[in-house]
């Protein structure tokens, strides 16, 4: 059965998109630590990060830098916070976090932002890329 994360790749079901490529997509997460947090994810459902090959890890890891570096570039913080989790998704996924304090790294304080907010902040992220 496909992921979640499959369906979105797929266009079944919709998300706020910042970046994109043949292999990986990159989108605004609905459930957000913090504003801008975003997910990157192979278009290869791959459960665990350590199972993708070499390439595509190393490759994942670039994107994931191109899109930090633009997540800077639109919200304003102290720096941009990286966590590969993987238990609530079985499909790698590499989550980039705007920090200006440690909570915002824990999984229990969301933020909430209605969908026009995440529409133009997708799309403010994106034209930094």
């Amino acid at each position: 059965m496909s992921s979640i994360f499959t369906k979105i790749v797929n266009g079944e079901i919709p998300a706020y998109k910042v970046a994109e490529n043949d292999r990986f997509l990159a989108f605004l997460d609905v459930n957000p630590n913090a504003k801008g947090h975003t997910l990157c994810i192979p278009k290869q459902e791959v459960d665990k990060i350590f199972d993708l090959s070499e390439d595509l890890y190393l490759d994942l890891m670039r994107f994931s830098r191109k899109v930090a570096i633009a997540l800077e570039k639109t919200i304003p913080c102290k720096r941009i916070g990286m966590s590969v989790i993987g238990l609530e998704v079985p499909h790698t996924h590499v989550h980039l976090i705007p920090l200006n304090e440690m909570d915002e790294m824990r999984f229990q304080n969301k933020v909430k932002l209605s969908k026009e907010e995440f529409e133009e902040l997708a799309e403010n992220i994106s034209r930094n890329i």
